[in-house]
């Protein structure tokens, strides 16, 4: 699935083979409830098959921490990354990795391009 295009309530998600890739909206708090819709569209969309999360941070928003505690339970879900070339969030994200299961599997990048090919790696 490529190029495939979600537009939600807050905000914008593509997929790249098996990639979720999210551009939340500005201003939003990425919160758990939000993030169980995310959780649901990866698992309906890969039909319960591995797949990985890129954040592209093209807008400055809130993240609730808790939401990386339920990702980190979801064994389909094997790799977040986070884009962004804002030095504030990339420190945000930076502390963000902390709440994930395993820090190895939860990296940032200053491309969207750098970010897809980490990712398929990772799957």
């Amino acid at each position: 699935m490529t190029n495939t295009e979600l537009i939600l309530d807050f905000g914008r998600i593509t997929f790249e083979e098996n990639i979720l890739i999210a551009e939340l909206n500005e201003g939003i708090l990425l919160d758990v409830e939000k993030n169980r819709k995310l959780l649901e569209i990866g698992r309906k969309t890969f039909n319960n098959g591995s797949y990985g999360y890129i954040s592209n941070r093209v807008n400055s928003y809130g993240v609730n921490p808790m939401v990386y505690l339920e990702s980190a339970s979801t064994p389909t879900l094997k790799a977040i990354a986070v884009v962004t070339t804002n030095p504030v969030c990339r420190q945000n994200a930076i502390l963000e990795r902390q709440f994930y299961r395993d820090s190895n599997s939860f990296e940032v990048f200053n491309t969207l391009e750098e970010a897809i090919n980490w990712m398929k790696y990772k799957i």
